[in-house]
């Protein structure tokens, strides 16, 4: 590239941005940081170290327009402004490491190494606007201060290249802005940045649509401010009356806002109602924010007739950057809607230069682990002494270091779980891949399954047909993914044998000449030990269960279930109640036959009735009445095969204990709904959660929640209360 040099126009700015530099941060440099600094930078010129960059433009100028920002946006800034004029020397080797830390401190040289890992990313052949990549830049970047200088350099980026004869690079940078530094401005509440991003993202990338806006807001600018100032008369009058302290101004929003704003509700800008807002700002003390605030809303809406629908109450709960403010919108003078922000000059400050409270990012993930940290951040600023800039020295941006990320040879990028393994790198490329992995090639180094991946990795997977799934795999993977297809692999090897097992079953069980009652053979298997029908099959296969005891078990089990089935209902010798927890009395809610006293009931679990369901009693083997829902899925079978067992039975009207419930919950899998659904429960008067599973793909989930309730009425009324959960689409009782 082109090396450094002053043109007429540099020399120009440079003087002016060295002079701003100045007198913004005079509070916190000495006379000899600004001697040692201007000295180093001076011979790095003359020593022809610094190149200009892709653009043409001039790092210094660059570097200290940035810094400027920083101190005119943010807050002046000692160790974040030296950094800002060292990466680059460090960067070309102009200066070491161990320089800068015996020249500066540990904590500059800290914030040069971030930004130069930063950097480092642009050179790799990977997806620049992945999420991946995101999440990239902040593990690597280590220090939030990092994360601040990239955005401010973007910006000042942003503002050297409007005209730039290259226009692909420049719409290249611009829809790299708008992806990404934007998105982070905005989730550190760096408000006034992250507009002015998105306008000249807007203006760069669609230049017509931008100068279009442009012109017609300078033109309606006089109208406009005349509607504000009448707008804003009476509402003053009113404040000062109260005895309120405050600010009020009007403001247009930003164009990029308007763009989306014009997009979304398909009308030209003549159309658009909330083109400006007009901003009250009270100088009141903390604790009686939210006091005022309402009683400027109460005024204001006094006066104006309020849309219900347009209220934002970002005061109860402060937005999920942290940003706090009431909004209201209401109908104005000459029939025009007009947006009334209201806020303390303490949230004004916070969403103006996202600083003193609430350094936050948020939105990545549902189950994104940066949220709690920056929950963290922000209660650690509120409460402290010192300025948050210095506070910023010790927060380091950790809150990736439980992940890892590795490269395909190709350059593709995947994130993992720290001790993730090269097994569950091979199943996040493909379940085959997976499946068939015998290890592979990591920085050019064979590795086996279990290697543990370290960030910055390049992994080649080898594969062999021959290879299959094995159980002690499980202990390698740490991901659900793997896991999960692990254990599908191990089931279908599973069923493969128990398949082998049934057939060989079967041919004993014709051979003898003998029907295979599914309902005795359910009997068998869990008699003989065996959890599940597959497991059965599979020890029969293993041959680690004898088919002959099988066959002698089955034959056991069909001759007492002919003997009961010999008994009717009415003959039928009820057991006095026993002490099984799963049995009830039915002298306290339950009324079966004609009010027999002291036998055993339990409620079936196929069903799992509740009070005020519809319900019949089965007679069972064991001599125990069932309570069966009248609509379960064996009803019809029960009602066919074994009619003589069958009894009335009815709820008392005593309602006793909490009866479990099963609701199935189908939605879009957004941040927070399942937070927002397990609030409903808890709220709900006579209703305690008791388990909840969620499983989520492709952008929906699946749960599946099991909730104590009295009767059917609480049930049905939590039903109802649940479906109206933003992004939830179906919710029903499950049998």
């Amino acid at each position: 590239m082109e090396q450094v040099f002053f043109t007429d126009d540099e020399r120009g700015k440079l003087k002016p941005l060295c002079n701003d530099l100045l007198r913004f941060s005079r509070d916190v440099f000495t006379y000899s940081d600004i001697r040692r600094l201007k000295s180093l930078v001076k011979s790095a010129v003359d020593a022809n170290v610094y190149h200009r960059d892709k653009f043409g433009i001039n790092p210094v100028i660059r570097n200290l327009a940035a810094c400027e920002l920083l101190c005119e946006r943010l807050s002046p800034d000692r160790n974040m402004i030296v950094a800002m004029m060292l990466y680059n020397l460090y960067r070309r080797e102009f200066i070491s490491r161990d320089q800068i830390v015996n020249d500066w401190g540990q904590d500059i040289a800290k914030i040069v190494g971030g930004l130069n890992k930063v950097s480092s990313l642009y050179s790799r052949h990977t997806l620049v606007g992945s999420e991946n990549f995101r999440n990239l830049l902040l593990t690597f970047a280590e220090d939030i201060r990092v994360i601040i200088l990239m955005i401010l350099d973007r910006l000042a980026l942003m503002r050297a290249i409007n005209h730039h004869p290259d226009h692909r690079q420049v719409c290249d940078v611009a829809y790299e802005v708008s992806y990404l530094y934007a998105p982070l401005a905005h989730r550190l509440g760096l408000y006034s940045i992250k507009s002015e991003l998105e306008d000249l993202s807007l203006k760069y990338t669609n230049r017509d649509v931008f100068t279009q806006i442009a012109h017609k807001l300078n033109e309606t600018k006089a109208s406009r401010d005349a509607y504000i100032t009448d707008f804003i008369r009476p509402v003053k009058e009113k404040l000062e009356r109260e005895g309120l302290k405050f600010e009020i101004k009007g403001r247009t929003k930003s164009i990029s806002s308007i763009w989306n704003k014009m997009k979304k509700q398909k009308n030209d800008l003549e159309n658009i109602y909330d083109l400006f807002a007009i901003r009250i700002i009270l100088d009141v003390p903390r604790e009686r924010e939210k006091n005022e605030c309402w009683l400027a809303y109460s005024i204001v809406t006094d006066m104006y007739r309020p849309n219900p629908s347009r209220l934002k109450d970002w005061l109860s709960i402060p937005k999920s950057n942290g940003y706090e403010s009431l909004h209201i919108t209401v109908y104005g003078p000459d029939n025009k809607w007009v947006e009334v922000q209201i806020r303390s000059k303490r949230m004004d400050a916070i969403a103006e230069k996202g600083l003193a409270a609430h350094w936050k990012y948020k939105g990545i993930k549902s189950e994104d682990n940066l949220d709690a940290w920056m929950n963290n951040v922000r209660d650690i600023l509120e409460a402290a002494e010192t300025g948050p800039m210095e506070l910023m020295k010790n927060m380091r941006m950790d809150v990736y270091d439980k992940e890892v990320f590795a490269f395909t040879p190709k350059g593709d990028l995947y994130r993992f779980p720290l001790g993730a393994t090269l097994l569950d790198f091979a199943f996040s490329i493909h379940t085959n891949v997976g499946c068939q992995c015998t290890g592979g090639r990591v920085n050019g180094k064979n590795q086996k399954i279990s290697y543990k991946l370290q960030s910055g990795d390049t992994v080649e997977i080898f594969t062999s047909a021959q290879q299959v799934p094995k159980q002690d795999w499980l202990n390698y993977v740490v991901t659900s993914k793997a896991r999960n297809k692990i254990r599908v692999a191990l089931k279908e090897q599973e069923s493969r044998v128990a398949e082998l097992g049934k057939e060989l079953l079967q041919r004993r069980f014709k051979n003898r000449k003998i029907d295979i009652d599914e309902s005795v053979l359910s009997k068998v298997i869990k008699k003989l030990g065996s959890k599940t029908v597959t497991e059965f099959f599979t020890r029969i296969a293993e041959e680690t269960l004898d088919v002959n005891d099988v066959i002698e078990t089955y034959l056991a089990v069909t001759r007492v279930a002919e003997e009961a089935e010999k008994i009717s209902a009415s003959e039928y010798t009820m057991q006095l109640a026993g002490t099984d927890e799963s049995t009830g009395q039915s002298d306290d809610i339950l009324v079966i036959g004609n009010n027999i006293k002291g036998i055993n009931y339990r409620l079936a679990k196929c069903c799992n009735p509740i009070y005020g369901d519809d319900v019949f009693g089965f007679i069972s083997s064991e001599g125990v009445i069932k309570i069966h829902r009248s609509d379960c899925p064996n009803a019809a079978h029960i009602r066919i095969k074994y009619p003589y067992r069958i009894i009335r039975t009815e709820w008392s009207g005593k309602l006793g204990s909490q009866f479990g419930a099963t609701i199935r919950i189908v939605g879009n899998d957004d941040i927070g709904i399942v937070t927002n659904i397990t609030s409903i429960i808890n709220k709900e008067k006579n209703v305690t959660l008791r388990n909840i599973t969620v499983d989520s793909n492709d952008g929906l989930f699946q749960g599946y929640i099991i909730v104590g309730v009295n009767d059917t009425t609480s049930l049905n009324q939590l039903i109802k209360k649940l479906q109206t959960v933003k992004g939830v689409k179906n919710v029903q009782r499950s049998k």
